[in-house]
């Protein structure tokens, strides 16, 4: 059985302090702006130690003034000098880099918002992990590509997980930790994106513009294509198997375009426990920072009668094929969901970029995972050096299919 972020021998819900200190790991992103959303309308609990953004400094010094950060960091080493000045006259430490990163993701921050996108958020989360803070994870490469590696480092250095994604949300508020005996499946819901009702005919012509215009959620570009092939559901697939003391053969996939049930567990007296909210991020999010209590959020409430009927469909998989794509993965473990991580990113920006078509997403990945070979990871460094690998393969790939 896998270590999961709550394992009943030794996960205890503890009182936290009344008071907060945060840190958010890539808080321009819609999850981080979310998240300083929701702490803005409840300033006396919540006291800001250190955002981070990849390269958007204005953005960044904005919200590092307007919630009295300590400090403010920006990915991108070249931008520093633009940031130190968009932050002259305000008490707030500038830096920038990696290392810069890690900084900020070291802070005594009580509670860690780790929603960097991509593998950049690997490290960082480590860092907080091994000083034991609380971390709300919405980065799925921690656990996609070092699921085992990580939830390792978990248990060893005391730290908390809680999972931001609304699907495993939804779980971790329904699941029986203290009897997962009990648990017969675990089932993600999924919208089916823009695409789940198209024929198959006509999705080889869809285009960037039709893929990243997401039917519920509002989403950044790459996390908006994944969901219209799929994929994201398959790296959530993966990411609910290292959360929870469940085994592979539990997990179900099915789509609900409402996007109203988040996801159910079913036991096996025949009960299923069901989490529903509206499409709204900050719901699951406000759940992780007001954890083990629950605290207002301004999410729209719930009217099933004004909703009036709830839809559930089998996923096709010849239309969606990432989803057997990522069992398979799961099945195989070792380096094969990082290959699969890596070169799904690379497949989607060269979508984006209009040099291959919708329907090549899948066919490149599934060629990454045949052409480099599989083997067992151990540490961080496996991860990046299989990560880094990935993408020079893929990008050949992708040079063979470009229109």
């Amino acid at each position: 059985m896998n270590i999961s972020i709550r394992e009943k021998d030794r996960f205890k819900v503890i009182d936290t302090p009344e008071h907060k200190d945060i840190t958010i790991l890539g808080s321009t992103g819609s999850i981080g702006t979310s998240t300083l959303d929701l702490i803005s309308r409840n300033p006396e609990k919540y006291s800001v130690k250190a955002l981070t953004a990849n390269s958007n400094v204005e953005a960044l010094a904005k919200q590092a003034i307007a919630h009295n950060a300590e400090m403010a960091v920006i990915a991108d080493q070249d931008k520093y000098s633009d940031l130190k000045e968009a932050l002259h006259g305000h008490n707030i430490i500038a830096a920038a880099g990696s290392e810069a990163l890690n900084e900020a993701a070291d802070t005594s921050a009580d509670w860690v918002m780790s929603s960097i996108v991509g593998a950049a958020g690997l490290k960082p989360t480590l860092t907080a992990i091994r000083r034991g803070a609380t971390i709300a994870l919405a980065n799925k490469e921690c656990l996609v590509c070092a699921g085992e590696f990580m939830m390792q480092q978990v248990e060893d250095c005391g730290a908390t997980i809680l999972p931001v994604d609304s699907e495993h949300n939804a779980i971790f508020q329904i699941f029986d930790f203290d009897e997962p005996e009990k648990i017969e499946k675990v089932t993600l819901t999924a919208s089916g994106g823009p695409f789940w009702n198209k024929d198959i005919a006509d999705m080889q012509y869809i285009t960037p513009v039709e893929a990243i215009k997401h039917p519920n959620w509002s989403m950044g570009v790459k996390i908006s294509v994944d969901s219209a092939t799929m994929m994201n559901k398959g790296l959530e697939l993966i990411e609910a198997y290292y959360m929870f003391p469940i085994e592979k053969e539990q997990l179900d996939i099915i789509i609900h375009p409402e996007s109203i049930i988040h996801s159910m567990v079913s036991y096996i007296d025949g009960s299923v426990l069901a989490q529903l909210g509206t499409p709204d991020m900050r719901t699951p999010i406000s759940y992780t920072l007001g954890w083990p209590h629950r605290m207002n959020a301004p999410s729209k409430k719930l009217d099933l009668t004004e909703i009036g009927q709830l839809n559930f469909i089998r996923p096709d998989k010849v239309k969606f094929p990432a989803i057997n794509i990522t069992r398979e993965v799961l099945q195989k473990g070792g380096s094969a969901p990082t290959i699969l991580n890596a070169s799904n990113e690379i497949a989607v920006k060269a979508f984006l970029e209009g040099q291959i078509d919708f329907l090549d997403i899948t066919k490149v990945v599934e060629k990454a995972l045949d052409t480099i070979k599989i083997h067992q990871m151990t540490c961080l460094n496996d991860v990046h050096d299989v990560d880094e690998n990935t993408r020079i393969v893929t990008g050949e790939i992708v040079e063979g299919l470009k229109k």
